[in-house]
């Protein structure tokens, strides 16, 4: 058939369909959100790789956000429950992204199997923030992130000498608490273009659910996101096909 690298054999009386070279199967990516909006985002994010895109499944655990918020910050019990949220989706699939600043440090209480096959969401995003080293400012929205984010970034400039600067957008997280989608990325592009203005370098969106603010930044490069950082670095890590 037209197209189709492939051409009918018969022996036997039987069918066969020899076809070309096989396809590698897509890395099987499982993702662990705390906001199911944050989905269509990764979505899009792995549609933008083309052929070789990983095949994406997802689990939204929002009481684990919720109780670190009311708890200031993450504790043993809420770390421990996400640990084991990712070593059973570390079971079905090749790589496993926690996609929750706040909940980031979590992937140090797992072991074997799965702490071979996590990934931080931001992880990735803050190699490539302080890679040309210089001023780089990193927004976050939700309070509780700014702690790890911080130490996140801060082993990562050590690296570079690059100088990282923390910074919560100001009433953003209300405005996404509150389904007003549009204001809170408003707020955080204003706060990208602020930081352009007084000559940061490098911008980096620390949730993803900041990711659809770089398009609002019209004064400078659209600041760095973390949704396409992870996919590529879990493709990096695994290889396209999950194997490492």
């Amino acid at each position: 058939m037209a197209g189709l690298a492939a051409r009918a054999r018969y022996g036997e009386g039987a069918f066969v369909l020899a076809q070309g070279p096989a396809m590698k199967p897509a890395l099987k990516i499982a993702c662990l959100h705390t906001a199911a909006s944050n989905i269509e985002i990764f979505d899009e994010a792995a549609a933008m790789l083309g052929p070789s895109a990983p095949c994406l499944t997802h689990e939204v655990t929002p009481h684990l956000l919720a109780a670190a918020e009311r708890e200031g910050g993450l504790s043993d019990h809420i770390a421990a429950e996400t640990a084991q949220h990712l070593a059973r989706m570390a079971d079905k699939a090749d790589a496993v992204i926690l996609n929750c600043s706040t909940l980031g440090p979590s992937i140090a209480n797992l072991t074997g199997h799965a702490a071979e096959r996590a990934i931080r969401v931001d992880a990735a995003l803050a190699e490539e923030a302080v890679a040309k080293g210089g001023r780089v400012a990193v927004l976050c929205t939700v309070e509780t992130t700014l702690a790890p984010t911080g130490a996140l970034f801060s082993a990562a400039a050590e690296k570079t000498g690059a100088l990282c600067d923390i910074r919560l957008v100001p009433d953003a997280w209300a405005h996404f608490r509150s389904g007003h989608i549009e204001a809170y990325l408003t707020a955080i592009a204003k706060a990208a273009e602020e930081a352009y203005a007084e000559g940061i370098a490098t911008i980096a969106f620390a949730q993803a659910s900041m990711t659809r603010a770089a398009a609002k930044v019209t004064n400078a490069p659209a600041p760095l996101t973390s949704p396409k950082a992870a996919l590529l670095s879990a493709m990096k890590r695994f290889g396209t096909d999950g194997r490492m």
